[in-house]
């Protein structure tokens, strides 16, 4: 039995090697999603379309987009209101505050298929680990950065992750030319980064009571063990993969 000490997974590399070991995410798996570059590329506008139709849908997700963003260059701002924020109503996906976000999640999902070094210390968790904290809407952050205020709840996070692998399930389940076997072993390999990726959004919003961490502005006394949560996120994470492959086809 492998013995992990919560005090531990504070240090970045070293949560890495915990969640794809528990994951079984492989230097194999990363390669199966570099594969798909060719495919997945040319497919990024639609699918940011898609992502960004969806977080329009809702009030509750859209209203992030509503201010004017600090750091645009050219493009549509929103019509200054109260406190400086635009209407909730007048975005679309041709607002210039949405294709201003988009070119910041094509980034994301181009550096997801093109990455090529998945080592423990490897620059893109540190990358994927910044995509969470991020979102957190921390003053700190936001000026080291130099990108503006954005502030989004976990929930939101966590729902569109299961949206984006719904869409790239899609993608590869189309591809012509792959067996069905290698098309499994591409959608599970998407799968374990994906719930790797909800716990670098998770670990920036949720204490850890065993490690003693807690995320500015909460009380470790106050939340479970995170450690828990990281268990039950890895075997959702690993029953959704088994699934995938092993359910019957229509």
């Amino acid at each position: 039995m492998q013995e992990i000490a919560a005090a531990s997974l504070t240090h970045l590399p070293t949560r890495i090697a915990y969640l794809k070991s528990f994951q079984g995410f492989t230097d194999a798996d990363g390669a199966l999603i570099k594969s798909t570059a060719p495919v997945v590329s040319p497919l990024v506008p639609a699918l940011l379309d898609g992502v960004y139709s969806k977080l329009l849908t809702y009030t509750i997700t859209a209203k992030a987009f509503a201010p004017v963003q600090s750091g645009q260059s050219g493009g549509e701002k929103c019509p200054a209101g109260a406190a400086g924020a635009g209407r909730v109503q007048d975005l679309s996906l041709e607002h210039g505050n949405i294709v201003y976000r988009k070119e910041s999640l094509r980034g994301y999902l181009v550096r997801l298929v093109t990455n090529d070094d998945w080592s423990d210390s490897s620059d893109f968790w540190d990358y994927l680990d910044k995509v969470g904290s991020l979102h957190t809407g921390k003053p700190e952050l936001q000026r080291a950065s130099r990108r503006p205020d954005l502030r989004v709840e976990y929930a939101h996070l966590g729902m569109l992750l299961g949206f984006v692998e719904d869409q790239i399930v899609a993608v590869v389940m189309a591809i012509d030319g792959l067996d069905l076997e290698t098309k499994g072993s591409i959608v599970r390999a998407f799968n374990k980064l994906l719930w790797i990726q909800n716990d670098l959004f998770a670990r920036h919003y949720v204490v850890d009571k065993d490690s003693g961490y807690a995320p500015q502005g909460l009380a470790v006394t106050n939340a479970a063990a995170s450690n828990v949560r990281i268990l039950l996120a890895g075997l959702i994470g690993m029953l959704i993969g088994a699934w995938l492959v092993y359910a019957p086809s229509p």
